[in-house]
C-alpha cells in the first residue's frame, strides 16, 4: 500500500475512533453496540465494510418492522371506520325503537295504568271483546318486538364499541412501533452514511469492490455446490409477468418503505411485481416467508421469491440461470445479481 493511501486510512481510522467516544485509544463502536468492531485505534477498510454492511442489515430489519406496522395500522384504521359506521346505524335504529317504546309507555299511562286484560273483560258485547282481543294480541306482540329489538341493539352497540376500542388500541400500538422503527432506520442509515462520508473517493471504490468480492465469493460457493444443476423449473405465465415488471425497474433507486413506481425497497418491488401479475401477496418479506407456500431450492422456478437472512428481512425474485433481481439497500439501485450472493433462508411461491 502506498504512503498516501496509508495516510488516508490512518486519518479515516482516527476520525472514526473519535466518533466512538472521548476516551483515547478506545475501540470504535456504533451507538448502542454491545461489542466493538475491532480493538485498537486503527480500522481497516474491511472493518468499515463489515460495519456498514451490519448497519444496513439492521436498517433493513427495522424497515420490515416499519412496513409491517404500517400495513397493520392501515387495516386497523379501516376496521375502526367500518365499526364506526355500524355503531352509527345501530344507534339510529335503537333511538327509533326507544321512541316507539316511549310512545307505548305514554299510551299505558293515559289508560290509567289498567292492564289490557282487565279492559278487555269490561267490554259490553262479544263482538267488541273479540275485536279488541285481536288488537290487544297484535299490540302485545309489537311491544314485545320493540323490547327485544332494544335489547338486541344495546348488545350490538356494546359489542361494536368493545371491538372498536380493541382495534384502536392495536392501531395506536402499531403507530408507536412504526415511529420507533422509522427512528431506528434513520439512525442506522445516518451512521452508515457518516462512515462512508469519511472515506476518500478511492477508498469508497475499494469499499464497493470489497462488497462485490464478498457477494461473488458467496455466489461461487453456492454454484460449486451443484445446486444449479438441479434447478430446471420453468416460469409460469404469471411468473413471467412478474419478472417482466421487476426487471423493468432495474436502475431505479432503493428507498426504504417505498412501493414504487419511482423507488422501491426489496419487498415493495416483489409486492408490485406480483400485483402486476395478478397476485396479491403480503407487503413485507417476513410475512411473505410466513404466509406463502414454500418450495425446496432445487424445485425453484423463475418468478419465485428467494428469502434471505436469518430474520427473513430481505427478498429477491429468481429470474433463472442462477440469478435474481432485487432492490439491494439504500444507496444502491435495483439490479440483477447471483441468487447465492446472499445467504438464502428459503424460497416461496406466490402463484400456487
Amino acid at each position: 500500500m502506498g504512503g498516501t493511501a496509508r495516510r488516508r486510512l490512518l486519518v479515516t481510522a482516527c476520525a472514526l475512533t473519535v466518533l466512538a467516544g472521548p476516551a483515547a485509544g478506545s475501540a470504535y463502536a456504533a451507538p448502542g453496540d454491545r461489542e466493538p468492531v475491532r480493538g485498537g485505534s486503527e480500522l481497516s477498510l474491511e472493518d468499515v465494510q463489515k460495519e456498514v454492511a451490519r448497519l444496513h442489515a439492521r436498517a433493513e430489519s427495522a424497515t420490515d418492522a416499519y412496513n409491517g406496522a404500517e400495513e397493520r395500522a392501515e387495516k386497523q384504521l379501516k376496521a375502526v371506520k367500518k365499526l364506526t359506521k355500524k355503531i352509527k346505524v345501530v344507534g339510529e335504529r335503537r333511538a327509533k325503537y326507544k321512541k316507539t317504546a316511549g310512545a307505548l309507555a305514554r299510551a299505558q299511562y293515559r289508560s290509567g295504568g289498567m292492564p289490557d286484560e282487565a279492559r278487555l273483560m269490561l267490554r259490553k258485547n262479544p263482538e267488541s271483546f273479540m275485536r279488541d282481543a285481536v288488537v290487544m294480541r297484535k299490540g302485545q306482540r309489537a311491544a314485545l318486538g320493540v323490547i327485544t329489538t332494544l335489547a338486541r341493539t344495546k348488545s350490538q352497540l356494546d359489542e361494536y364499541a368493545e371491538e372498536a376500542s380493541s382495534k384502536w388500541r392495536k392501531l395506536e400500538a402499531d403507530r408507536k412501533l412504526k415511529k420507533a422503527s422509522k427512528k431506528k432506520v434513520e439512525q442506522d442509515l445516518e451512521r452508515a452514511e457518516e462512515l462512508e462520508s469519511r472515506l476518500a473517493k478511492d477508498e469508497l471504490e475499494k469499499l464497493r469492490q470489497l462488497e462485490d468480492e464478498a457477494a461473488w465469493a458467496r455466489q461461487s460457493q453456492w454454484l460449486k455446490s451443484g445446486v444449479l444443476d438441479e434447478i430446471s423449473g420453468k416460469a409460469s405465465k404469471a411468473g413471467k409477468r412478474a419478472i417482466a415488471y421487476a426487471t423493468n425497474q432495474i436502475g431505479k433507486d432503493y428507498e426504504w418503505g417505498a412501493e414504487g413506481p419511482r423507488t422501491f425497497d426489496c419487498s415493495g418491488l416483489t409486492l408490485r411485481a406480483w400485483q402486476a401479475a395478478g397476485e396479491e401477496i403480503p407487503r413485507t418479506s417476513q410475512e411473505q416467508w410466513k404466509q406463502l407456500p414454500r418450495v425446496p431450492i432445487r424445485k425453484m422456478r423463475p418468478g419465485d421469491l428467494i428469502i434471505y437472512k436469518r430474520d427473513a428481512s430481505h427478498v429477491a425474485m429468481y429470474v433463472g440461470g442462477g440469478e435474481m433481481v432485487h432492490a439491494p439497500r439504500t444507496g444502491r439501485q435495483i439490479t440483477i445479481e447471483g441468487a447465492g450472493s446472499l445467504v438464502i433462508k428459503g424460497v416461496v411461491r406466490p402463484d400456487k
